[in-house]
């Protein structure tokens, strides 16, 4: 008896199997000892795809934002190791412009609100590797608050392959402020930055990830070069300046299993348009 499958069932079926494929791929990419480098999914027509890799707490508190550091220094280890070399805000913002050629397997590492824990654990492992840095910070907690870096921590990580950039005055969502609030936490903290640093701050992260493309003009209107979200994805030259993608990375079950699916899978996800709109 020959029977036929309705559209709708046929839409099932393809789902099933599509899905049945990725299982069987996604382990053989994991346990694989090679990488999906950058260099690999970089013949696209928007260029090469840059992860940016988004921290915010390098300690032992065993909460989502808290990496342990052993698990951290693995992390970086891994990068070393792999061939990825980190770049600075500067030099991603040049290749999305087109005047800078990236090395080859870009990462650009961040890290958001300026813990003091940043200093005592990650920035000498970051030195041990030669890795380069961003850390956006909340330019009103600087050595007001003692979980903060002081402004002379971050003077010294600053002049050692570091980059502080802003992360406004105080940490509040941006879709809640006025614009004339807007406008304070932007430029106030940026204006304070080049103060305590002695040089231009052109980067800022959205607090919270909260933004809207109104934000993102009075962002560009405040001087800034570009701006990041947490919005999960790779960087390339289809991403809106104002809106830079990143990847997250948090404290789980298994955070460097964690760490090492998000550095293989998104680049695939985004190739098959799963993440980018």
């Amino acid at each position: 008896m020959n029977i036929q499958m309705g559209p709708a069932r046929k839409i099932r079926w393809w789902k099933k199997a599509l899905l049945f494929l990725l299982l069987l791929t996604v382990p053989l990419l994991v346990t694989s000892p090679r990488p999906l480098t950058a260099r690999m999914v970089a013949d696209s027509e928007n260029g090469t795809k840059v992860i940016v890799l988004n921290y915010h707490k390098i300690d032992n508190m065993n909460i989502s934002l808290s990496v342990l550091p052993e698990d951290f220094e693995q992390q970086m280890q891994y990068l070393y190791d792999h061939g990825y070399h980190t770049i600075t805000p500067d030099d991603l913002y040049n290749s999305l412009e087109g005047t800078e050629e990236l090395p080859d397997n870009p990462v650009l590492i961040t890290f958001d609100d300026g813990y003091r824990d940043n200093y005592d654990n990650a920035y000498p492992i970051l030195k041990k590797y030669g890795f380069k840095a961003t850390v956006f910070v909340v330019t009103g907690f600087l050595g007001k608050y003692p979980n903060y870096l002081t402004w002379d921590m971050a003077r010294e990580m600053d002049a050692n392959g570091i980059s502080i950039q802003s992360h406004t005055v105080d940490h509040k969502s941006m879709t809640d402020l006025t614009d004339d609030q807007l406008r304070a936490e932007l430029v106030d903290s940026k204006k304070q930055a080049e103060k305590e640093l002695g040089h231009q701050v052109d980067y800022m992260a959205y607090p919270t990830g909260t933004y809207n493309l109104h934000i993102a003009q009075l962002v560009k209107d405040a001087g800034y070069k570009a701006a990041f979200t947490i919005k999960y994805g790779n960087v390339d030259k289809a991403s809106n300046i104002y809106a830079l993608e990143r990847v997250p990375v948090f404290h789980t079950e298994d955070t460097n299993k964690s760490f090492l699916e998000r550095i293989r899978y998104t680049p695939i996800f985004e190739r098959f348009g799963w993440i980018k709109s």
